[in-house]
C-alpha cells in the first residue's frame, strides 16, 4: 500500500477520523458550556468551579485510565470490533449526559463517556497504521491529526453556538449523528489487526484507574492524603506492569528512544493544551463578558491553521524528520500564550486575543502531526494499537492532572491576575515540550526501523 487513493484506504481513513473526532471533540466542546452547566447544576464560587473541573476531569480520568486497556483490546479482539463497541457506548453515555438532572449524575455520565471514548482513539489510529505504509502512512497520519486536532480546537466554537442558541445539553446530543454515520461506514471496513496470544491485563487496569481517580480527586478537592494514596497505587501499577506476562503498559516500548522522549514531550504539550483551553474559555466568558458563541469564535483561527497546515507539516516531517518540527512548534505555541498576557478584563479581540491565537495555532500545526508520526513510527506495526493507546493515555492524563491543579494555580477565583498566571504556566509547559523534543528526538532513521525486543 503506497498511496491513499484506493476506496478501502479512503474509507478506513474516514472512519478513523470520525471515530477519533467525536472523542476529541467531547474533550473540549464542553469548555464553553461550563458556565451554563455551573449556573444550572452547580453552585456559587468554589462549588461551581469544582463542578466545572469534574465535568472536564471526569471524562479525562476514565479516558486516561482505560485507554491503555483499550489498546490491548484492539490488538486482542480486533480494531473494528472494539471501535463498534466504543461507538455504541459513546452514543449511550452522551445521551445520559444530555439528560442529567443534577451535577453528580452528569459527572457519573461523563465517567462512563470517558470509558467509551477510550475504545475509540487507539483502535482508529491502529487501523491507519495497519492500512498504510511508508510516505502514505505519514500523509494519512497528518490528515488524521489535522482533523482530530481540529476537533479539540473547534469544540469551543460548536459548544458556544449550541449553548447560546439551544442549551448546554446539546453539546452532548450532537455526538449521536456523528456516531451513527461512523457506524454505517464501519460496516464496510474488513476486520483486521488481531494479535494471537495477547491477554488482557485486568490487575493493571484496576490499579491505573484507581490510582488516577484518587490522585485527581485529591488534587481537585485538595485532600493530600488521597493524593498520596493515588501515587502509591500508580507506583504499584508500574511494579505490576514490570512483572505482568502481557502488561497493559509494555515498559519495553520505552526502550525505544523516540517513543520514550516523544511521550515525555506529549505530556508537556498536551497538558498545556488542555489547561490553556480550559482557562481561556472560562476567562473570556466569566471575566471578559463574551457570550459562549463569541468565546468559541474567538478560538477559530487555530482551527483554520490546523486544517490548512497539519497535513503539510506531517508530510514534511515524514521527509525530513520530526525533531525540529517538534522543537520549534511548541516554542511558537508558547509565544502565542505569552502574547495573551496583554489581555485585561475587556479582552479586546483584535489587539489582545487574536495575535496570540494566531501564533498559537501556527505552533500547534507545526507540532502535532510530526509528534504523532515520530512516536508511532518508532514501534513495529504489531504494537500499533498499544503504542497509540500509550501516547493518547499520556496526553489525556497530562491534561487531567494539570486541570486538577487549576484551583491551586488560579487560587480558586479566576480574574485577570490569576489568568495571567495560568498563561505563564501554559507557556512554560509548551516550552518544556519543545526542549524535550530537541534533546531527545532523533532523525537518524534507526528509530523508524526499530523492533522492540
Amino acid at each position: 500500500m503506497t498511496g491513499v487513493d484506493s476506496p478501502l484506504q479512503r474509507r478506513v481513513l474516514l472512519v478513523a477520523i470520525l471515530a477519533s473526532f467525536v472523542s476529541f471533540l467531547d474533550g473540549t466542546v464542553v469548555n464553553v458550556a461550563l458556565p451554563a452547566i455551573a449556573d444550572e447544576l452547580g453552585g456559587p464560587g468554589e462549588a461551581g468551579l469544582t463542578l466545572q473541573q469534574w465535568v472536564v476531569d471526569g471524562y479525562l480520568v476514565t479516558l486516561g485510565s482505560f485507554i491503555l486497556l483499550a489498546g490491548s483490546l484492539s490488538d486482542v479482539l480486533g480494531r473494528r470490533r472494539v471501535l463498534f463497541v466504543g461507538l455504541l457506548g459513546f452514543a449511550v453515555s452522551s445521551a445520559l449526559c444530555a439528560l442529567a438532572p443534577t451535577g453528580p449524575v452528569l459527572v457519573a455520565a461523563r465517567l462512563a463517556q470517558g470509558v467509551a471514548g477510550a475504545l475509540l482513539v487507539p483502535s482508529s489510529l491502529a487501523i491507519i497504521i495497519s492500512s498504510f505504509d511508508g510516505p502514505a502512512q505519514a500523509r494519512a497520519i497528518g490528515r488524521w491529526t489535522a482533523w482530530t486536532g481540529t476537533a479539540m480546537i473547534v469544540g469551543p466554537f460548536v459548544g458556544g453556538g449550541l449553548v447560546d442558541l439551544v442549551s448546554w445539553r446539546w453539546v452532548f446530543w450532537i455526538n449521536l449523528p456523528v456516531v451513527a454515520v461512523t457506524l454505517v461506514l464501519l460496516r464496510r471496513v474488513p476486520p483486521s489487526g488481531r494479535t494471537v496470544g495477547r491477554r488482557l491485563d485486568l490487575p493493571g487496569a484496576a490499579l491505573a484507574a484507581l490510582g488516577l481517580a484518587c490522585a485527581v480527586l485529591g488534587l481537585i478537592e485538595e485532600i493530600w492524603v488521597v493524593v498520596g494514596v493515588g501515587i502509591v497505587l500508580l507506583v504499584a501499577f508500574v511494579l505490576v506492569e514490570r512483572r505482568a506476562p502481557d502488561p497493559m503498559l509494555p515498559l519495553r516500548l520505552f526502550a525505544v528512544r523516540n517513543f520514550a522522549w516523544g511521550n515525555l514531550a506529549t505530556a508537556a504539550v498536551y497538558g498545556a493544551l488542555a489547561f490553556g483551553g480550559f482557562v481561556l474559555s472560562l476567562f473570556l466568558q466569566q471575566v471578559a463578558g463574551y457570550s459562549a458563541t463569541a468565546a468559541g469564535v474567538a478560538q477559530l483561527p487555530t482551527t483554520f491553521a490546523m486544517l490548512a497546515l497539519s497535513t503539510r507539516f506531517g508530510a514534511l516531517a515524514g521527509r525530513y524528520g520530526a525533531r525540529w518540527f517538534m522543537t520549534v512548534g511548541p516554542l511558537v505555541a508558547g509565544c502565542g500564550f505569552l502574547l495573551m498576557l496583554t489581555m485585561d478584563a475587556d479582552a479586546d479581540y483584535l489587539t489582545q486575543v487574536l495575535p496570540g491565537i494566531l501564533v498559537f495555532g501556527l505552533g500547534l500545526a507545526i507540532t502535532v502531526a510530526p509528534l504523532t508520526a515520530a512516536i508511532l513510527g518508532a514501534v513495529p506495526p504489531s504494537d500499533a494499537g498499544i503504542a497509540s493507546a500509550v501516547n493518547n493515555a499520556v496526553s489525556r492524563v497530562a491534561g487531567l492532572v494539570v486541570i486538577a491543579f487549576a484551583g491551586v494555580i488560579v487560587g480558586g477565583v479566576l480574574d485577570v491576575d490569576s489568568f495571567h498566571r495560568a498563561l505563564v504556566v501554559t507557556a512554560a509547559l509548551l516550552v518544556a515540550g519543545g526542549l524535550v523534543s530537541m534533546v531527545g528526538i532523533r532523525d537518524d532513521g534507526t528509530e523508524r526501523s526499530a523492533r522492540v525486543k
